[in-house]
């Protein structure tokens, strides 16, 4: 995620930023444009429109109005704009959200807000690749749930373009006690969107984009039997093999499906990270008593687009300093992985499938 400048002053704003704290001016994302956008009331156009500022506070007179996001209006949970000729009160990103939980109770209010958020930063990187909004295609859609006493239990998962999240997964502690109890090493809101939404691209660029062949033989046969391999999967304890070779996380080696949703979350993690660490114009020296290497952080989306060997020549050693600087600070690693040649094989997979389009 890249940092942005407010276009009235100039000073540094953040994508969850919705005021300035240099100038005052009210910020709003703009999602068609994919920039942070400074904004002036324009009550003599409409009840709550507002116009976008140009530099030095002069008015941007090109004819684009917008709305505040219904939910940011109501509930204080959204800073996306809306065009003011939308049919929709929602965003781009709120209007995905087609369940939510009981928002009476303060904790899923809360819950909810966290899991928005996620999902909005989860919206620009997939904008930024080319991927959402899709034209003529219609992107998934979200149900975030709650469990209730005598319910059922609310899963996170995918089905069908739709996506599950269970709201309890927004509390530190809860999610905290699923991952010790998974034996996973990283769980986050933001990791949960990234793998799901791997599960709806995987049906929209590799079952209906005529590259299943190239998919099963480099992930695997996905029609085995996915409830027996997960059962499989879990039943082993501990003893989860030499995963590590061809898969990103232990649980990637669970299925073919799976592979695919963790290695697609993973190279949205490359993406976002190396945009934010470029925006910032960072530069990584890797000390060696003997010949120090030193990285230039690249934009992934800079034109023309780095290769994905240049991406992984940065990515390894961003993430080592990013461990080492959160290690200093008494924290885990941001990024507890190792991926080996196997696994950036399948990433690489990725890369290629996502830039085709965009190419």
């Amino acid at each position: 995620m890249r940092v942005f400048n407010c276009d009235h002053c100039g000073h540094l704003v953040f994508f969850d930023s919705v005021q300035c704290l240099h100038c005052g001016s009210t910020l709003a994302f703009v999602p068609e444009l994919l920039a942070m956008a400074a904004l002036a009331p324009a009550p003599q156009d409409g009840p709550d429109l507002w116009r976008r500022m140009g530099e030095r506070g002069s008015a941007d007179y090109s004819g684009r109005l917008y709305r505040m996001c219904g939910n940011h209006t109501a509930y204080d949970a959204c800073n996306f704009a809306v065009p003011a000729n939308d049919f929709s009160p929602l965003c781009a990103s709120c209007r995905q959200t087609r369940v939510l939980p009981d928002l009476s109770e303060p904790a899923n209010l809360g819950r909810w807000k966290q899991i928005e958020s996620a999902k909005r930063q989860l919206f620009y990187t997939l904008a930024r690749l080319g991927l959402e909004p899709a034209p003529g295609r219609a992107g998934p859609v979200f149900e975030f749930l709650a469990d209730w006493p005598g319910g059922p239990t609310i899963l996170t998962g995918h089905h069908g373009g739709t996506i599950t999240l269970n709201v309890a997964e927004a509390d530190d502690g809860e999610r905290a006690q699923r991952r010790v109890a998974l034996g996973e090493p990283y769980r986050t809101l933001i990791g949960h969107l990234r793998h799901e939404s791997g599960h709806f691209y995987w049906d929209q660029l590799v079952r209906d984009g005529h590259c299943l062949e190239a998919f099963r033989s480099l992930f695997g046969d996905e029609r085995q039997d996915y409830a027996s391999a997960l059962s499989a999967h879990y039943g082993k304890g501990n003893d989860l093999g030499d995963w590590r070779q061809h898969h990103v996380s232990s649980y990637a080696a669970s299925h073919p499906w799976e592979d695919w949703a963790e290695t697609w979350a993973h190279y949205l993690h490359m993406v976002d990270l190396l945009e934010t660490a470029a925006s910032y114009q960072t530069s990584v020296t890797v000390p060696d008593p003997n010949a120090a290497q030193r990285y230039q952080v690249t934009d992934p989306f800079a034109n023309p687009r780095p290769s994905f060997d240049d991406m992984v020549r940065q990515w390894v050693p961003l993430t080592l300093m990013l461990n080492s600087l959160n290690r200093s600070l008494g924290q885990n690693d941001a990024y507890p992985f190792a991926l080996s040649s196997g696994a950036m094989g399948k990433l690489r997979f990725v890369h290629d499938l996502v830039q085709a389009p965009a190419g």
